[in-house]
């Protein structure tokens, strides 16, 4: 089993730096190579560029009241989620289709269901 993750590109889980504003401000994102690849594939289903997704999610994040800390953890866990939401349908796998255009709500509902029904 282990030899899958073993033998993987190790380029994968190399961090990288990539600096943007926010707000006028310089900020440094460091995070491992294989969230870039999917923050990437993220924002190019929306026509944005890595750094207008990460303030686009700053913003709304913002917005919604969250505490933002942690925002790594947090761009970490969005590319998570995008991945397990494709697993499992929620997210269509072709990437011509985007983001903005699926029905986020009942994506939402449907994801609190079946954690609600697995704990």
């Amino acid at each position: 089993m282990c030899k899958l993750f073993i033998n993987a590109d190790p380029n994968l889980w190399d961090s990288s730096t990539r600096s943007l504003r926010i707000n006028d401000m310089v900020t440094s994102i460091r995070l491992e190579n294989y969230f870039w690849f999917v923050l990437t594939e993220i924002a190019r289903r929306d026509e944005m560029n890595v750094p207008q997704l990460i303030t686009r999610l700053y913003h709304e994040a913002l917005d919604a009241g969250h505490d933002i800390n942690n925002f790594t953890s947090f761009l970490r866990v969005c590319a998570m989620r995008y991945l397990r939401l494709q697993l499992v349908g929620e997210i269509p796998r072709r990437s011509d289709i985007p983001i903005r255009a699926l029905d986020a709500g009942s994506i939402l509902r449907h994801e609190r269901e079946t954690h609600a029904s697995t704990s």
